[in-house]
């Protein structure tokens, strides 16, 4: 059992690390090179991230730079900021684009609060399948004859423990972006 647990243990963190990827890309009120990364850009005939593209450095506390590598993405890399929400309007010089972003509103902080609410219940639902997963498990042990009833129920807890851990990482994660977001 102890293997399964640490097996379900590693599972659930899968869905705490993409939440972590989701909120790296929620803009705060600081620059930082992350709220460009998964924008997509039309190159070579798909999509691919911008950074697949170019290199992002930050140049003050609201100001971006991208340095594009293809000259000939310039324009897809100009096009994919104006269309992102993010609300910004690209300087471009040769293949060096200038973002400066603007001042989060009190309405954009709210909106950026409520999504942060729907990342973080998203990923309580993918940790809540990971452990009715589990559950099964066990209780398909048991009716095999594998454990007893008391073992059963042990490891439920286990798992039930584990979950609550889990979850109580995402809520502290979803509460410390919305500071992130609130502060001024």
């Amino acid at each position: 059992m102890l293997a399964e647990l640490a097996e379900l243990k590693k599972k659930m963190e899968g869905p705490i690390e993409a939440l972590m990827k989701e909120f790296a890309g929620l803009r705060t009120g600081r620059a930082h090179p992350s709220l460009l990364e998964p924008l997509p850009v039309e190159a070579y005939g798909g999509r691919i991230p911008l950074s697949q593209t170019a290199t992002v450095s930050v140049v003050d506390a609201r100001c971006l730079l991208i340095q594009v590598w293809d000259k000939i993405l310039v324009k897809s890399v100009e096009k994919a900021l104006c269309l992102s929400d993010l609300g910004v309007n690209p300087l471009t010089e040769g293949q060096t684009l200038r973002v400066v972003l603007p001042e989060l509103s009190e309405e954009r902080r709210r909106d950026l609060c409520k999504v942060v609410n729907k990342y973080t219940e998203q990923a309580r639902i993918a940790l809540r399948t990971i452990r009715r997963e589990g559950m099964d498990k066990v209780k398909r042990r048991e009716k095999d004859k594998e454990i007893s009833e008391d073992e059963r129920k042990k490891q439920e807890a286990e798992i039930q423990k584990a979950l609550d851990a889990a979850i109580a990482r995402v809520d502290a994660l979803g509460t410390q972006k919305e500071k992130e977001i609130m502060k001024l």
